[in-house]
Parts: structure tokens; sequence; C-alpha cells
């Protein structure tokens, strides 16, 4: 501490811990509506940037595996259900964390959770395709699987 200043250092793309992936994020203006509280559809937006950058800090570069082989390899959300349970507001640090409950075949199961500070906001359970750079299933490369239930 200089002069009155805390320094806190946290990795743009958050970090992995026992419980899974976590990620900080500040609720701006343009995450709200008229009322104040985040607008539903920006949820999506705070899950996106968990999964991606859990994937990051896993050490898997999205962009790298479309051309990793010759079928290539994409993450298409498949499904995704989710639970608001609490509102969030302008100017809340919100922290999204991201598990990996199932990796294999053509799918990924990932639960993630946004809390401010102890309190839930939302649940959330994604199911996670992986297909060929055509737009076809095929199964997850084993070592990618292992890779995506790492435990800290």
């Amino acid at each position: 501490m200089a002069d009155g200043v805390h320094s806190i250092s946290h990795s743009i793309s958050g970090e992995l811990t026992e419980a899974g992936h976590r990620l900080l994020q500040r609720v701006y203006y343009e995450d709200t509506d008229f009322s104040g509280l985040v607008y539903h559809a920006r949820y999506l937006h705070f899950l996106e940037r968990g999964r991606t950058d859990y994937l990051r800090c896993l050490g898997v570069e999205q962009r790298e595996l479309i051309t990793a082989d010759e079928e290539g390899l994409v993450f298409v959300v498949h499904r995704m259900e989710i639970d608001f349970k609490s509102p969030a507001r302008m100017d809340d640090i919100l922290t999204v964390t991201t598990r990996t409950e199932k990796a294999g075949g053509a799918k990924m199961v990932l639960t993630q959770e946004i809390r401010r500070d102890d309190t839930l906001l939302i649940a959330a359970k994604v199911i996670i395709a992986v297909i060929n750079a055509s737009g076809r299933p095929r199964r997850l490369p084993e070592g990618l699987a292992k890779q995506m239930m790492i435990e800290v």
C-alpha cells in the first residue's frame, strides 16, 4: 500500500480455484435497464465471459481448435438452464464461477453461478455441443476431455 492506495492483483482472465474458475465482473450502466437492475439478457454476457476465460485459464485456445486438426473443433451452446435468484445493480462486483460437470463424447456440461459477495444471483447449467468445422457433431478428444476435468 502506497499513499493510501490499495493494490489488488487479479488476472484479467480470472483464476482457477478448488471451486472451479472464478472471474470478477463489474456491472456497468450499459448492463442495466430503466429500473437500474441488470437486464436479464446481460447475464448471458457475464456467463459467456466466464466460460471463455475458464477455457483460456485451462490452456484451451478456442480460435486454435478450429484448425488444430483436419476436422476442426468448435464449441457451441446447445442448451442452457438459468435460474434467476436475485438481481444485480450498477457498480456491483460479480463473481462468475464455472466448473465442468461432464466432458466426453460430443458434449460438455458446465455449471455456472453468478454471485455478489455470498448472495447467489444466477445458477446456470450449460450443455455445450462439440462440432467440427462443417457443423457436424464430433467427439471431444480424450486429452481435451481430461483437461476440462482438471481439479485445482
